[in-house]
C-alpha cells in the first residue's frame, strides 16, 4: 500500500470521525499541501527513519510551497506530529511492523516573544472605542480585561454570563473554515483544549459593558454577545480586520488580535496577580507555561519594583 492511499484511510476513519473539524481540516491540508508531494508515491513499510529525516530536514530548508524557501519550525513540528500521527495508527492495526515515526528529530522551537500593548497604547485604544459608536468593538475591552481569545469572545453566548454571580463560562470557540459544500463559514467547537474551558471572573467595569451590550441586544435578540450593527454573526477574519482598522486610525504599530491576551496577562503580573490565579484564568494546562510566557514581564515588574525602592536612597 502507498502510504499516500494509507493517509486517506486514516484521515477519513481515524481522524475525522475522532477530532474537532478544525484539526481534520489542518490534517487533511497537511497531507495534501506537503506530505502526499514528499513522500505520497512511496509504500508505507519502505518508509524509513532516515527517509522521515530527511524529509525533515528537507521541509526545514526548502519546504515553503509558495517562495521555495524553508518553513518555520513550528510548521515543520506541525507536519511531523502527523507523519507520526499517521504511522502510529498504521503499526497500531497492522499496516506497519514497527512504528519508528517517534523518533524523528524535531526543529527546536524557540518560544514566541510576548507582544502586548503599551499602557499609553492601552489607554489610546479603550478611549476610541469608548467615544465611538460601533458596540462590536466593545468586544475589544473584553478581552483586555478577560484574557479571551477572539475565537472565544465571538462565540461567547448571553447565556455563557452569570450576570448575578458576575461570571463568564467559556465552553465554545469558533473559527473561519469551509462547510460541507466548500463553502467559507463560521464553525464554532469545543475551546482549544480541555484546560479552556473555564470560568472567569468579571471585573465590575466589564460586568457593566455586557450590560450595555445586552439592553442593546434585545432589540435584535442574537444569542451571540459581539454581533454586527445588523445583529449578524462575524467571522473571525472580520473581526480582526476590523481590529486591524482601529490600530490603523490610532497610529499604533500593528499587532495581532492575540496581543490584547497577552496585554491582559502582563498588566494582570504587573497588578500583583500570582501565576497560578492568572494560568486558569488563561485557561493555560499549568503555571509552568504561563511562566515560562511571561517571564520577562514578572521580571520587568520586580525591576521596577526594586528601582522604587532604589530611589528612597536619593
Amino acid at each position: 500500500m502507498k502510504y499516500k492511499d494509507w493517509l486517506d484511510i486514516w484521515l477519513n476513519n481515524y481522524v475525522k470521525p475522532t477530532s474537532k473539524q478544525k484539526t481534520y481540516v489542518r490534517y487533511k491540508e497537511i497531507v495534501i499541501q506537503h506530505i502526499i508531494k514528499g513522500l505520497g508515491e512511496h509504500e508505507i513499510n519502505d518508509i524509513t527513519l532516515l527517509l522521515l529525516q530527511q524529509y525533515t530536514t528537507k521541509l526545514l530548508n526548502s519546504g515553503n510551497i509558495k517562495t521555495g524557501h524553508g518553513l518555520s519550525a513550528n510548521s515543520v513540528n506541525g507536519i511531523v506530529n502527523v507523519l507520526r500521527n499517521s504511522l502510529k495508527v498504521a503499526y497500531e492495526v497492522g499496516i506497519v511492523p514497527l512504528y519508528i515515526a517517534e523518533r524523528i528529530k524535531r526543529p527546536l522551537l524557540k518560544e514566541k516573544q510576548v507582544n502586548c500593548f503599551t499602557q499609553a497604547e492601552q489607554k489610546q485604544i479603550e478611549h476610541s472605542i469608548f467615544s465611538g459608536k460601533k458596540q462590536k468593538m466593545l468586544g475589544v475591552i473584553i478581552c483586555l480585561y478577560t484574557g479571551l481569545r477572539i475565537g472565544e469572545l465571538l462565540a461567547l453566548e448571553w447565556s455563557d454570563i452569570d450576570f448575578q454571580k458576575g461570571l463568564l463560562f467559556v465552553t465554545k470557540a469558533c473559527h473561519d473554515g469551509k462547510d460541507a459544500s466548500g463553502k467559507f463559514t463560521r464553525i464554532t467547537d469545543a475551546p482549544k483544549t480541555e484546560m479552556s474551558s473555564r470560568t472567569i471572573p468579571i471585573p465590575d467595569g466589564i460586568l457593566s459593558i455586557f450590560k450595555d451590550l445586552k439592553n442593546a441586544n434585545l432589540k435584535g435578540c442574537s444569542p451571540y454577545v459581539i454581533v454586527s450593527t445588523k445583529n449578524k454573526v462575524l467571522s473571525v477574519r472580520a473581526y480582526q480586520r476590523s481590529f486591524e482598522i482601529l490600530l490603523s486610525n490610532l497610529k499604533i504599530p500593528h499587532r495581532g488580535f492575540h496581543a490584547l491576551r497577552h496585554t491582559f496577562a502582563t498588566r494582570a503580573l504587573e497588578c500583583g496577580m500570582d501565576v497560578k490565579t492568572l494560568s486558569e484564568i488563561l485557561g493555560h494546562k499549568n503555571p509552568m507555561i504561563t511562566l515560562k510566557r511571561y517571564v520577562h514581564s514578572l521580571i520587568d515588574h520586580k525591576r521596577d519594583m526594586m528601582n522604587r525602592v532604589g530611589g528612597l536612597l536619593k
